[in-house]
């Protein structure tokens, strides 16, 4: 069976199913027109200025060098590329149905917008893989935080995996048919009437992406909660427990209490002790392993553990994590979704039973994706929006 569809139904205005194929000799009424025009171009505005801020952050920031926020950067420089390149020469073609730029042009703007869009998706993988680690393996992470020759070969790797899902395809499937499909005024991808493909495609590029990242969202989400638990756990034994005289079996338990959170959350340390304890200062050795000059140490009064001030900002900072990531995943479920499964449904049924608005829609919700993604670090990353704040202040003083 041919999968391809006759030339010549394509070339008299046949519909065509391909993520840009319209038909022919479309028109807009002139209020319809305008209106379009206003909101593809705030698009535009917002898409290449939220992330060129993000990429000048780097350059006016330093704290911001850091491997993790290295993705961010890659992701906002394909996301930029989106705005600054795929959706101006889209334009006309939108209200014209006819591709008015050479056939050269023509395929070097299909590559870029199936690359940017899929770079996209692999960067919000690795960013989503990143912070699991982060989560879950905070000691090893650390340690790595240092490379940026790795963080660079990831964000590399995630260009490289990227162009050989959709780029070889988009240049060499007319050599391989032996035909081309497209018209002369037409500008689709020639895989775009082959459903096979699509649905390969499509599962490398948005099914398996969405599990990985709601697998590691939901990940970072019970390790947190684990460790929550587990503080919230010792807090109450030693808030609640009897006194402990000497080195006995209740202190014994705590200190197993405290070198289990130790390992999951970094160190600890003893607090004052209570206000029976004798005043007298008495420099010794601690069984935590700290050397104090308080009395904590005497074999007379109550010892009192605490989790320190840095755990719980950890604990708050893996949150505020978890939320981020949560809000990332929805976003980018919520804009890829659409036009995956109507590609999908539109292939099986040879562009027959889904309408072209709404294809039309699903696509630029894809491409709105690429708009958003500068808003959701500054809303959730604290660093972001004081790298913000200073270059925004910085250019209104300037300007007087």
């Amino acid at each position: 069976m041919d999968v391809f569809p006759d030339i010549m139904d394509v070339k008299n205005g046949t519909e065509a199913f391909g993520k840009h194929a319209h038909v022919q000799d479309r028109r807009y009424p002139v209020l319809c027109t305008i209106l379009l025009l206003f909101l593809v171009a705030l698009l535009v505005v917002v898409t290449v200025l939220g992330n060129a801020l993000v990429m000048l952050a780097f350059v006016v920031e330093k704290s911001l060098r850091t491997q993790s926020n290295f993705f961010l950067l890659n992701l906002a420089i394909s996301d930029f590329l989106v705005g600054a390149f795929c959706m101006p020469l889209y334009v006309p073609y939108l209200l014209t149905g006819r591709w008015s730029f050479e056939k050269s042009l023509c395929r070097l703007w299909l590559v870029m917008d199936y690359l940017m869009c899929t770079s996209s998706v692999f960067n919000i993988v690795l960013i989503s893989y990143d912070r699991f680690l982060s989560v879950t393996r905070p000691v090893a992470y650390r340690t790595q935080q240092g490379k940026v020759s790795q963080a660079v070969a990831k964000m590399a790797l995630v260009w490289f995996l990227a162009f050989l899902l959709y780029g070889p395809a988009i240049i060499a499937w007319e050599h391989i048919a032996g035909h081309s499909i497209v018209g002369n005024e037409q500008c689709y991808p020639e895989f775009y009437f082959n459903w096979y493909f699509l649905i390969t495609a499509s599962t490398v590029e948005f099914f398996m992406p969405f599990i990985s990242v709601t697998f590691f969202n939901v990940s970072i989400y019970l390790s947190i909660r684990c460790r929550a638990r587990s503080r919230k756990k010792l807090v109450k034994e030693m808030t609640g427990g009897p006194t402990v005289q000497g080195r006995g079996a209740t202190l014994d338990h705590l200190l197993k209490a405290v070198v289990m959170v130790v390992g999951l959350e970094g160190q600890t340390h003893l607090i004052k002790p209570s206000a029976e304890t004798p005043s007298a200062p008495d420099t010794r050795e601690c069984a935590a392993g700290e050397t104090t000059q308080t009395p904590a140490c005497s074999e007379n009064h109550v010892e009192t553990f605490s989790p320190t001030s840095a755990q719980q900002s950890r604990l708050q900072r893996d949150k505020k994590v978890a939320k981020s990531l949560a809000i990332i995943v929805c976003t980018f479920g919520v804009c890829w979704a659409p036009y995956t499964l109507l590609m999908i449904i539109r292939a099986a049924c040879n562009g027959q039973c889904v309408p072209t608005y709404c294809y039309e829609v699903s696509f630029w919700l894809l491409w709105l994706n690429s708009a958003i993604n500068p808003f959701l670090y500054p809303l959730c990353h604290k660093t972001f929006r004081k790298a913000f704040k200073k270059m925004l202040c910085s250019m209104k003083f300037n300007s007087f």
